[in-house]
């Protein structure tokens, strides 16, 4: 029984480690995630600006040229 109460506390203490190893990664991704999301914004405004830009230049091209 004593043996048993052994393999079952490394189990359960392996599954605590895991949580642990997961916790961690799951805030590593959480971050990844956040700067992923906030640099998609910044290549959007980019692309925006960038877009607004071009047709005011093509507004400004003579029709006749």
């Amino acid at each position: 029984m004593n043996v048993e109460l052994e393999t079952l506390e490394a189990k359960i203490e392996q599954v605590v480690a895991l949580v642990h190893q997961l916790r961690a990664e799951n805030e590593v991704l959480k971050h990844q995630m956040t700067a992923a999301e906030a640099e998609r914004l910044h290549l959007r405004q980019t692309m925006t600006a960038a877009r607004e830009r071009l047709e005011g230049l093509i507004d400004k091209i003579p029709e006749d040229a």
